[in-house]
């Protein structure tokens, strides 16, 4: 017996259940069909968002809802304002995700169950794990995989991505010069995620693995305002949220 079931059987109250939902990577119609029903059935609807902006999540999502659902918006302190690597930024988030989990737990201790949308799929790179962490060993936790945004970038970008026995490595543009440019040397296909200010650091450590001139930089894959071009080609080092940069393998080809 699990340790939410134990609790609702000792409580008397059948806990709810928290549904981790992929919504793909921006074009709605890439929501999966499991998806689009779960979020028809769901009668309480959470996402993360950013304060004073549309929810990407929720803007994904929307045409899946039902009438009268209930929202629960779960809106970031802090994104791109303070780098990651300070304590500021940690200390932040840390509470945010606690305090969220708090939110969530109380709706599941009430019985109801939260359908938590999350953009791209729930268990990678994505706050949704922050939440199952926290929350799994009290409630059921289901989760709906959905299409990558890095699968997304590949078919907008026409490109494919690994041949034969390529290695795909993916990393976020968050790390040190150095490791960037030495995991770039030695995979045979990249996925570079999280851009946002480390544009310059980024290019540097391509062009030191030598594998700037074949790489593609894809921004707001699948959505609207979608944009494709070499990375060699891109002049500025101004990078948004969504987007990242491709590598492709060059291996054994039949």
């Amino acid at each position: 017996m699990n340790v939410a079931a134990s609790k609702s059987q000792e409580s008397g109250v059948a806990l709810g259940a928290l549904i981790g939902v992929g919504l793909g990577p921006g074009d709605p119609e890439l929501v999966t069909v499991k998806a689009a029903r779960l979020i028809g059935e769901a009668k309480i609807i959470a996402y993360f968002g950013k304060p004073g902006r549309a929810s990407n999540a929720r803007t994904i999502a929307e045409r899946y809802f039902s009438p009268g659902c209930e929202e629960l918006p779960l809106l970031y302190p802090v994104t791109t304002e303070i780098p990651f690597e300070q304590p500021e930024y940690v200390d932040a988030l840390a509470s945010f995700y606690k305090e969220s989990a708090q939110r969530l737990g109380a709706v599941l201790e009430s019985g109801r169950d939260v359908t938590l949308l999350c953009e791209g799929d729930p268990m990678l790179y994505g706050s949704f794990m922050h939440m199952f962490t926290r929350l799994d060993q009290r409630f059921r936790v289901d989760i709906c995989a959905g299409v990558s945004g890095m699968s997304g970038c590949f078919a907008a970008a026409r490109q494919p991505m690994t041949w034969g026995d390529d290695i795909l490595t993916v990393m976020p543009a968050t790390l040190d010069e150095d490791t960037l440019a030495q995991r770039l040397a030695s995979t045979d296909a990249a996925v570079v995620m999280k851009l946002g200010g480390n544009f310059p650091k980024l290019r540097r450590a391509m062009a030191r693995a030598g594998v700037a001139e074949r790489a593609i930089y894809v921004e707001r894959g699948t959505m609207t305002g979608e944009k494709i071009l070499r990375f060699a080609e891109k002049r500025d080092d101004v990078a948004p949220y969504f987007s990242m940069a491709l590598v492709p393998g060059r291996g054994r080809r039949p």
